[in-house]
């Protein structure tokens, strides 16, 4: 302590300072020996893990991007593929309908085709009935007048002439 009492603090002592300047270089070189390269390695590895990690990021990053490019556009070809089924489901419907629409008139000519025939046929079939059934009164009543008066010959020109009328009607 002595030290700092006889001289001012700005004074200078050789031997103090060749001491110093001693420490420090023995003190550096065991820093330099066994405590810098453990920090610098710990630093290095550091360094290279961040290094990989950016990488790896970058890597990453790139894949996911390539993964979101690939995801678009399959997303556009299933919305493409989903309007042409959407569209082939439309035109099967409307072709489904249409085929049912044609059958269903179709089926429905048929059988107005079918009522026409059976109705012609009833009225065929009704005429000549009735015919028959004219025929058979008018032939009922030249017996009776040909019994009361007429002779044969002139008893079936009658009838001739009033089937013919009959059939000119209808």
């Amino acid at each position: 302590m002595h030290y700092f009492l006889n001289g001012s603090l700005l004074s200078f002592d050789t031997g103090f300072g060749f001491w110093v300047f001693i420490t420090t270089i023995v003190f550096l070189w065991a820093m330099n020996k066994w405590l810098v390269p453990p920090i610098m390695s710990a630093l290095k590895e550091r360094e290279d893990r961040i290094r990989e990690s950016l990488e790896t990021a970058e890597k990453a990053l790139a894949e996911a991007e390539k993964i979101s490019r690939s995801n678009e556009k399959a997303l556009k070809e299933a919305e493409i593929t989903a309007q042409k089924i959407r569209k082939e489901a439309l035109e099967d419907a409307e072709k489904v309908r249409n085929e049912r629409i044609e059958k269903a008139t179709q089926d429905a000519e048929k059988l107005l085709e079918n009522a026409r025939l059976k109705i012609e046929q009833e009225k065929k079939s009704a005429l000549n009935e009735l015919r028959n059934q004219v025929a058979e009164l008018a032939v009922q009543s030249a017996t009776i007048i040909i019994k009361s008066e007429l002779d044969k010959e002139k008893s079936r020109h009658l009838v001739d002439s009033f089937i013919k009328d009959l059939s000119k009607k209808n």
